[in-house]
């Protein structure tokens, strides 16, 4: 499929897969004549991406993210010295993420017990209500 096809697909604006692919999220065939060709797990692929950034999630870790291979130490594969720096931010940006659900959280309590206060004093003042 064609890029405004994956766009209108996952609802993703044209531009934004555009970036995607220049930050080697997304890595579409090119035809003879130029154009991307999107594969159907592309569709998945941008939308997880797409999720991931409105998160805040900075696009340096969702590389390592949703990369196809991880590393097998079955198969020779072996962690390089990278792996302890790549460890530190994704450590990072989960306390980062984890204290955000915390405080959404708490805002939506809030906003939720408001919401019954809110209906209640309807129901009470309201004169056909049984």
């Amino acid at each position: 499929m064609r890029i405004g096809e994956l766009s209108r697909r996952t609802q993703i604006p044209i531009r934004m897969l555009r970036y995607y692919e220049e930050r080697g999220l997304l890595a579409p065939q090119r035809t003879p004549s130029g154009y991307r060709h999107y594969q159907e797990s592309d569709i998945d692929r941008a939308t997880l991406v797409s999720s991931l950034v409105r998160s805040g999630l900075p696009t340096r870790l969702i590389l390592p993210l949703i990369r196809d291979k991880q590393p097998d130490p079955m198969h020779g594969d072996e962690p390089d010295d990278g792996d302890d720096d790549l460890i530190a931010l994704f450590a990072a940006e989960f306390a980062r993420l984890d204290s955000q659900v915390k405080c959404m959280s708490l805002s939506r309590n809030a906003v939720q017990q408001h919401l019954r206060r809110l209906r209640a004093a309807r129901v009470s003042h309201d004169p056909t209500a049984t």
